[in-house]
């Protein structure tokens, strides 16, 4: 094991001051008149990248560098088989979600797309907002994250805690005016649970997706985007979202079952 990665003071820095510009931007969010509190939330997000860069050039190593900027712009790492799955697995569970949802009295109407956005975002358009949040974590997160986890873990531990560490960073957007968290925890707590529960079997998933394309972070911004504009797209509801969840999970599992080697074997996450 090197001594390059350090998960613990990468995690820390990053939800440390992630909370705190997104702690600045939640009491904003509330005043009257005070739409920049969006520039605060927006400096929040970029925290995975931020510190990530940080301890990269901190660790002054021209070859974990190179190797990050090879991840990022080498598209040849991505691979021709994996390219439906990038474009079409999540929308597939939201599809198979909206049937099975019909059967518990869904309507076949969110089928439909959708006329608005479910939050508001401020002076920053949602959907730009959805693309930048895709970047900056995935940035942070396959650049740094997940490669300081899977230096000591199996693949499927590093999964399971980045994942549960994926789903708690977006904690403090409960307390921020009008985001899509703050939404569902008024309109119903075990929406807003089935939201950061749901994060775990997807984290496994994007987690598994960019390993099969040789780590390239360009294709976990593209699969994170996809993911983002999928809960948006359609007429879906919060009860279909629950039962995407559980689509997730058993999505999740087949992968983990039928990739076994690469979950279980921590000489193949190293390779």
């Amino acid at each position: 094991m090197s001594n390059f990665y350090s998960p613990k003071k990468y995690f820390t820095a990053t939800f440390v001051l992630t909370t705190f510009f997104w702690s600045i931007g939640a009491y904003y969010s509330f005043r009257p008149d005070s739409g920049f509190y969006m520039a605060f939330m927006l400096i929040g997000l970029t925290m995975p990248f931020v510190v990530a860069l940080a301890m990269l050039i901190g660790k002054n190593s021209r070859s974990e560098l190179r190797n990050f900027l090879n991840k990022l712009f080498n598209i040849k790492l991505i691979r021709l088989k994996m390219i439906p799955a990038m474009l079409f697995l999540i929308p597939f569970s939201v599809v198979v979600s909206i049937f099975i949802s019909t059967f518990f009295g869904g309507s076949f109407n969110q089928f439909q797309l959708s006329e608005h956005f479910s939050f508001s975002t401020g002076f920053v358009p949602v959907l730009l907002l959805l693309m930048l949040a895709a970047v900056f974590e995935e940035l942070g997160w396959r650049g740094y994250a997940f490669e300081s986890l899977a230096e000591r873990y199996s693949m499927f531990s590093s999964s399971i805690i980045f994942s549960i560490l994926w789903s708690a960073w977006h904690l403090p957007l409960i307390f921020v005016n009008n985001s899509y968290q703050y939404e569902l925890l008024n309109e119903n707590i075990w929406y807003c649970i089935n939201f950061f529960w749901s994060i775990v079997p997807l984290g496994v998933i994007v987690s598994w997706f960019c390993l099969r394309n040789n780590k390239s972070i360009i294709s976990a911004v593209i699969f994170h985007f996809v993911i983002n504009i999928s809960q948006e797209a359609l007429e879906i509801t919060q009860v279909t979202k629950s039962i995407q969840s559980f689509v997730l999970l058993i999505m999740a599992i087949i992968i983990i079952y039928a990739d076994r080697e690469l979950f279980f074997n921590k000489a193949v996450n190293n390779a």
